[in-house]
């Protein structure tokens, strides 16, 4: 009879082995389904790379990200009601002035950035533009320059902004009024819709994210800290650059107030798959994914900001303040 107690053992070591290995694929198969997000131009290539580490992870989620102005990005949540997983805003303020309150209740601010003025080595006057006389040169003849359209994407507002501070800067009334609306002035919807008519000699520069810049191998005008948006210790100075832009109704303003730029990341809260978005912004915070930022040119704020930790996933108040 003792020789019949292996058998038996094994057996019962064999359903409990495929009895586990049903509980982990069951595990498996309920983090499935679909993520869409939503972000912003300039977050493409870091959330592409964010994502394709994630499904390393998570292989059955259906990642369908989509790029645009942040301002658009939002509205087609809030105007065209496209479901949504996650947002990723170049300007976190735009999440509480166009979401709250009817479409998210919490932001978090993960990353930041600076404004440059980008070219090409075919550039007119690459070889004489640099840090002080950037604006003369964009006001040559013959010279074309682009930007993003600030009702749409924050590099838009952003842009007119740095001409703002840049006359109080270099002590030169009339740069704005001169580079604003001039001939060589193009517009586009979002930034790096700059980046193809750059590189084809369409443009002589564009106003971009140097994030933007290192991503694309382009040369780049890094623009002094008065004026590029990035420097906390200038933030009272930037406060005085202001511009209007399209608010969350129709006929409506929002007054944009020069500030150090930072981005926010926060979940809709009608999103029917809450797990897949949650566990998604898990990654993004996580080492790896603020890795992933930092080496993109985007250096992660460590620990991360909210404005309301009680309104959080639990899976996320881990990384604020």
């Amino acid at each position: 009879m003792k020789f019949k107690v292996i058998p038996i053992i094994l057996s019962l070591l064999l359903v409990v082995s495929l009895f586990v290995a049903c509980g982990d694929s069951d595990t498996e198969t309920e983090m499935s389904g679909k993520l869409q997000i939503y972000h912003a131009g300039s977050l493409t290539i870091p959330f592409d790379e964010i994502s394709e580490a994630f499904n390393e992870i998570y292989p059955d989620v259906e990642i369908l990200a989509e790029a645009a102005g942040s301002a658009t990005t939002i509205r087609k949540v809030t105007e065209l009601g496209k479901e949504c997983g996650v947002i990723g805003s170049a300007d976190y303020t735009l999440i509480p002035e166009l979401m709250y309150p009817d479409y998210a209740d919490w932001y978090i601010i993960f990353a930041s950035n600076q404004m440059c003025l980008t070219y090409t080595d075919s550039s007119a006057y690459a070889d004489e533009v640099n840090s002080d006389n950037w604006y003369e040169i964009l006001q040559r003849e013959g010279v074309t320059y682009g930007r993003s359209d600030p009702d749409q994407d924050p590099c838009g507002y952003r842009t007119l902004m740095v001409w703002q501070l840049a006359e109080i800067h270099y002590n030169a009334t009339g740069i704005y009024d001169s580079l604003f609306e001039a001939e060589g002035d193009l517009m586009r919807p979002k930034s790096v819709d700059l980046i193809a008519l750059l590189e084809s000699g369409d443009l002589d520069y564009a106003f971009e994210y140097t994030s933007v810049a290192a991503q694309h191998g382009l040369n780049y005008v890094s623009l002094p800290p008065e004026i590029n948006l990035a420097d906390t210790d200038f933030t009272d100075f930037y406060a005085q650059a202001e511009v209007e832009i399209a608010g969350a109704e129709p006929g409506e303003t929002l007054i944009m107030i020069g500030k150090p730029i930072v981005y926010g990341v926060t979940i809709p809260t009608n999103f029917p798959r809450m797990e897949l978005a949650i566990a998604w912004v898990d990654f993004l915070l996580s080492d790896e994914g603020l890795a992933i930022m930092e080496a993109n040119g985007q250096p992660p704020i460590v620990p991360a900001v909210t404005d309301n930790v009680d309104n959080l996933p639990e899976e996320l108040k881990k990384y604020v303040e």
